[in-house]
């Protein structure tokens, strides 16, 4: 066997030992200062990520690690409270290994949520905004030989974001007063903030958000044939012309997303028990 497919199983059956029968359909994903969005969640079992077998302790400030799963709207979800970046000096295939021990489980939808600085001119801090595409400026975590115990060599990536889910999530929107913008995510691979020339050009390219993480996630996700939902806070807007100096720090971006995270529980609660 692969070992890195052995490894995926060791984990999978570790996290079995400690959940029983719990059998988790719906995966979440919970980026920088979002953490609040796991109060939704009835937590039966909370494991961290650093007792769970090829698991790494994150480092990103906003991330506390722990996988819990749990009852959210009535639907069995594991939630990763925390997730994994490449700027942490990670391999690609680190960073994507939660998304393939879902998978193992039976995780068949993703919910994936980021922090991210807005580009487009109409957006304002605060702002969510459902991602309809993706571009990245990432290594592909697909490189190297392909894990045909998960999926094809080549995988479609024509819908990375489920047209059904953008559609509900809209409605859901529209019916909770929710203010939702819908755009095109850029991933950096960080951890330094753009320049204005780069958040120019990302802008020219048709980004609306850029930030640092989420792409590899999406991507190994599809590969695993796993349904994504996806949706960024803008916790911070790019300075695209550097006249009005303005400087983008962490802490505030943490703020921001916490800020947001009460309207970001609504939705996601509300998606989950209409899927």
């Amino acid at each position: 066997m692969d070992k890195r497919v052995k490894q995926i199983y060791e984990a999978a059956d570790y996290i079995r030992e400690r959940i029983g029968d719990w059998k988790p359909e719906i995966g979440l994903v919970l980026g920088s200062g979002l953490g609040k969005v796991a109060a939704a969640v009835e937590a039966e079992t909370t494991i961290p990520y650093a007792e769970i077998p090829h698991f790494v302790p994150p480092t990103a400030p906003g991330h506390a690690g722990n996988f819990i799963f749990g009852t959210c709207s009535g639907k069995p979800v594991c939630v990763m409270l925390g997730r994994y970046h490449y700027y942490e000096g990670l391999t690609m295939e680190q960073v994507t290994f939660p998304i393939r021990v879902m998978a193992a489980l039976g995780v068949r939808i993703l919910l994936v949520s980021n922090a991210s600085g807005g580009l487009n001119r109409n957006y304002t801090m605060g702002d969510l905004m459902i991602i309809r595409d993706h571009i990245s400026r990432m290594p592909n975590p697909l490189i190297g030989p392909n894990m045909d115990a998960f999926g094809e060599r080549f995988i479609d990536m024509t819908e990375a974001y489920d047209q059904a889910l953008i559609q509900l999530a809209e409605h859901i929107a529209d019916r909770e007063a929710i203010k939702v913008q819908k755009g095109v995510y850029v991933a950096n691979p960080g951890p330094s903030f753009e320049t204005p020339a780069e958040s120019r050009f990302y802008l020219t390219i048709g980004a609306d958000a850029v930030g640092m993480s989420t792409v590899p996630e999406v991507i190994v996700a599809r590969h695993c044939g796993i349904r994504v939902f996806g949706i960024s806070v803008i916790s911070n807007l790019s300075n695209l012309e550097n006249e009005n100096p303005v400087s983008n720090v962490g802490d505030e971006v943490l703020l921001a997303a916490d800020a947001a995270a009460d309207r970001m529980r609504i939705l996601f609660t509300h998606l989950i028990a209409a899927i």
